[in-house]
């Protein structure tokens, strides 16, 4: 029983976390309305829901090249359609499978069944998430500058060491994980830019929806809003941030930036549904990592 626990903790706790987030998420929903809802998704014009398509598609792609320019100054001599698949893998699989494998763990299978360097794709991997994490961190000063009041006003302001924590503790770790890129600033600076190119697409994406429903909200404004949201689904309390995000976002949509309710969850929603179906592109090589997965998991050690 023991050991069952730990191997399942972290699912367990997730998974506690993420029943009440959606149920919050749905009383949210009825609450604001399912017709205002509707309303407010009829407003969007089918050319910009095409527009953010493909936004996401750029997007998609500057995350495959980000890890990509780690593998290749790593040492690791893949060719982009081997990263940009293995991506669109890990993503499908973070998505669709959140409850029993995670997307990193996938990509990783995928590169060592294609016979890459183990060690190196797994720091990889970890420089990846920090390179990410460092670019949503340049925004999320903007976004604390529109909300602090709201967010850290009075009593709130003690859950701030707490907000923090976690990023600061993954910081550390992967510090120590990815030395040798390091020693290639370059490398590291390329990852970086393609980083901004995904953030650029996502923010892009939520200033059209926006735009599409009345607001003038500042492209500054959203992505610090947004940021401040990607921090909060790095605490792991839901699987993959569902319901998290939403709710978040949401919150600071209609508190800081002064949109409805109601249109604050249907861009949150409408992100969410992108997210998913960008990543669908990945559902190809799933089976057969998934087979190599397992194949790894059951030989024994040599």
């Amino acid at each position: 029983m023991t050991d069952w626990w730990v191997r399942n903790r972290r699912l367990i706790l997730q998974s506690a976390g993420t029943l009440p987030a959606i149920f919050l998420l749905f009383l949210l929903l009825k609450e604001e309305g399912w017709n205002e809802i509707l309303i407010a998704l009829q407003t969007i014009s089918l050319a910009d829901l095409l527009l953010v398509a493909v936004f996401f598609a750029i997007s998609r792609f500057a995350t495959a090249a980000r890890w990509h320019a780690l593998l290749r100054s790593g040492g690791v001599d893949i060719p982009f359609r081997d990263s940009l698949s293995l991506t669109f893998t890990g993503l499908f699989a973070s998505n669709f499978l959140p409850t029993t494998i995670g997307g990193d763990a996938v990509r990783l299978a995928g590169a060592m069944q294609m016979g890459f360097d183990r060690a190196v794709c797994l720091a990889s991997l970890a420089a990846d998430r920090l390179i990410g994490m460092l670019g949503m961190s340049m925004a999320a000063p903007l976004g604390l500058s529109y909300s602090w009041s709201t967010l850290f006003g009075g009593a709130s302001a003690l859950g701030v060491p707490l907000f923090l924590q976690r990023p600061l503790d993954f910081l550390k770790r992967t510090l120590n994980i990815f030395s040798l890129w390091l020693k290639k600033p370059g490398a590291l600076l390329l990852s970086l830019a393609f980083t901004w190119v995904h953030m650029l697409c996502l923010f892009a994406s939520i200033s059209v929806f926006v735009r599409d429903l009345g607001a003038p909200i500042s492209f500054w404004m959203i992505a610090g809003l947004w940021s401040l949201t990607y921090f909060v689904t790095l605490i792991p309390i839901s699987i993959n941030g569902l319901g998290i995000q939403e709710l978040s976002f949401t919150f600071l949509m209609s508190n800081v930036a002064g949109l409805s309710p109601q249109n604050s969850l249907t861009v949150a929603i409408l992100i969410r549904a992108y997210f998913l179906f960008s990543s669908l592109p990945g559902a190809a090589l799933l089976p057969s990592t998934l087979a190599s997965m397992t194949r790894q998991k059951d030989e024994p050690p040599s």
